[in-house]
């Protein structure tokens, strides 16, 4: 096709270079093109693998319950709350692409050996075990897993010497101790100006070691122990009916000098029998009546009300101390792993007692572990069977740490020293 416009722009010489450049550059087109396809792609990055953590719980399952008994302990406490605490890791894992896992080891009988349970949950690969447990099996397990690194969380034993000379440092303690406990009714009691206490011990080494604590949160918040007793009578709470011993027990109490009895009876066998048979009309507390603890269905504030519903739609009943106890040790191992990014007990462990751990446990302050004895700092609720009556620390009690280190042994008197 002749144009004259080309010809004008371009003279002739110039115009057969110009088209050979042209044929050229057509001829090549096909092989670059080519080439540019056969240019090698960056791989794409491999899909990431969830980060899966199984968590061991062994635990003593309570007898049945008779019809009656409506306060007894279900067979499932502590075993529900773990339930719970999974399926709550899991909701938050679904976003960070964690997965987590209950393993759990009934002891059905007396002869059932944890050290074994815990070995073979270790053989399959567990590095957490929630206790469920008395003192003395805390101590055999965590000795017997500790050249394993495995994280050993306590939810069961609230024995002081855990925390003191024989403090372990393989070992973190969920549920508070019993000088928390009875630090906090002292200082309801001391909110409330009722100072002098009649204290009344039962037969047990665990309601002496109760009675014991009483002791050292008397003298620790300047209340006076007026007058002291062992209690001879037997289980009149669970004899569920009168007997020849009542008219003895009221005048147990008569021509003292108090402003609350405690009683110290871990087993339940008598304490709820005091109450209201007093000879002077006088409130009653400890292990029974008023009741420092770590949960209780009354509790409602700071988002408890909702924690205690999902509870009952799990499993069909209330939630109960043990049960709250062993949640926070599967939250513990949740939190710990979600902020880490791994599940490697070398990397979780010492993160546990760094300030920047903290636990939202429903409790209105995050909660957090002690270095120096491993003990989850905590509110530590005062209640009644249907309220909730105070919250420790109470208002005023201050701490150069936290007021949360007011209940409790602190660092300058602890007995503990971790090898």
């Amino acid at each position: 096709m002749h144009d004259p416009a080309f010809e004008t722009l371009v003279p002739r010489p110039g115009r057969r270079r110009l088209i050979r450049t042209a044929l050229v550059l057509l001829a090549l087109a096909p092989a670059v093109g080519h080439a540019q396809q056969q240019a090698p792609q960056p791989a794409p990055p491999p899909p990431t693998q969830p980060l899966d953590t199984h968590i061991g719980l062994i635990y003593r399952p309570q007898p049945a319950p008779s019809s009656y008994d409506a306060e007894a302990a279900p067979e499932d406490e502590g075993l529900a709350g773990a339930r719970m605490g999974i399926a709550d890791n899991n909701t938050t894992g679904r976003f960070t692409k964690q997965t987590y896992a209950l393993d759990d080891v009934a002891l059905t009988d007396d002869k059932s050996d944890p050290v074994a349970a815990a070995k073979n949950l270790v053989a399959k690969g567990v590095r957490y075990l929630i206790l469920a447990l008395p003192a003395d099996a805390v101590l055999a397990v965590s000795d017997a897993v500790k050249d394993s690194g495995v994280v050993v969380l306590n939810a069961g034993a609230s024995d002081d010497r855990l925390r003191g000379a024989d403090c372990r440092a393989n070992v973190f303690h969920v549920l508070p101790s019993r000088a928390m406990l009875t630090d906090a009714l002292a200082q309801y009691l001391t909110v409330m100006r009722w100072r002098k206490i009649f204290l009344i011990v039962g037969p047990t080494d665990a309601d002496k070691a109760y009675a014991d604590a009483v002791r050292n949160s008397a003298r620790k918040f300047a209340l006076k122990i007026t007058a002291e007793k062992p209690w001879t009578f037997g289980p009149l709470a669970k004899a569920r009916g009168d007997t020849p011993t009542r008219a003895e027990a009221m005048v147990f109490t008569r021509g003292l000098d108090y402003d609350l009895a405690i009683v110290a009876d871990e087993e339940g066998d008598w304490g709820d029998y005091v109450s209201y048979r007093t000879v002077d009309p006088r409130p009653v507390g400890g292990t029974q009546a008023l009741t420092p603890t770590t949960w209780s269905p009354v509790l409602e504030t700071w988002g408890a009300a909702q924690a205690q519903n999902r509870f009952r739609r799990l499993a069909s009943r209330l939630m109960r101390p043990l049960d709250y106890q062993v949640w926070a040790a599967v939250r513990t191992v949740g939190e710990a792993v979600t902020a880490k990014k791994t599940n490697d007990p070398a990397v979780i462990a010492p993160y546990l007692v760094e300030p920047d751990f903290t636990l939202p446990a429903y409790k209105g302050v995050p909660l957090s572990y002690r270095p120096w004895d491993h003990q989850l700092r905590q509110a530590i609720i005062v209640v009644q069977p249907k309220a909730l009556v105070s919250v420790a620390p109470e208002q005023g009690f201050l701490h150069q740490r936290t007021p949360l280190d007011t209940l409790g042994v602190d660092l300058p008197e602890t007995t503990c020293k971790f090898k």
